[in-house]
């Protein structure tokens, strides 16, 4: 079992090197954190400094049950985050999430990366569901769930208060 932002095992995909994320990554990090058009179907704010991000690896990522850092194999490059935003052991289900570097959109490494921790956790943790929510206009967000080859099932309304409003969730889930 993954103990909360314990010792996540490495993952290894074609491209990609899946990892625990450490302070060495925030240089990476800020340089898609500070991006507007990365964040703005993220729950949190646009990283103004490093000491956002900083304090964001310190404290936000730690609220996630199992985040991991996504690295190109190529480059040793940190280009995103991809983790399960919660999991729920007793119903064997979880909920992924993701972000990356704007300038990696469009050569499917978020999928790679989802699709590496999907089947970690039907296969190592006993999951029998995996969900996924994204804003209603985050349609690249929704192409991956697509491509991950979840079943849409419906829209939660006003689910998450974000950024000064609430917000409409679509609903996007896997079963084993």
């Amino acid at each position: 079992m993954i103990e909360r932002f314990g010792d996540i095992p490495k993952i290894e995909t074609e491209r990609l090197i899946l990892r625990k994320i450490t302070l060495d990554d925030a240089e990476d990090m800020f340089l898609y954190a500070s991006n507007e058009d990365v964040t703005r179907y993220v729950t949190w704010d646009t990283h103004s400094s490093l000491t956002d991000t900083i304090d964001f690896i310190n404290n936000f990522l730690p609220q996630y049950d199992a985040p991991w850092g996504i690295e190109l194999k190529e480059s040793g490059k940190f280009i995103g985050t991809v983790h399960f935003v919660w999991w729920q052991p007793r119903h064997n289900s979880a909920e992924i999430g993701y972000v990356l570097s704007k300038e990696y959109w469009g050569k499917g490494l978020i999928t790679e990366a989802a699709e590496a921790i999907t089947t970690f956790g039907f296969e190592s943790m006993n999951l029998v569901r995996i969900q996924a929510r994204c804003f209603l206009e985050n349609e690249g967000s929704e192409r991956v769930m697509k491509k991950l080859g979840m079943s849409f099932e419906g829209i939660n309304r006003k689910v998450l208060y974000v950024k000064g409003e609430h917000k409409d969730l679509k609903m996007y889930s896997l079963i084993k």
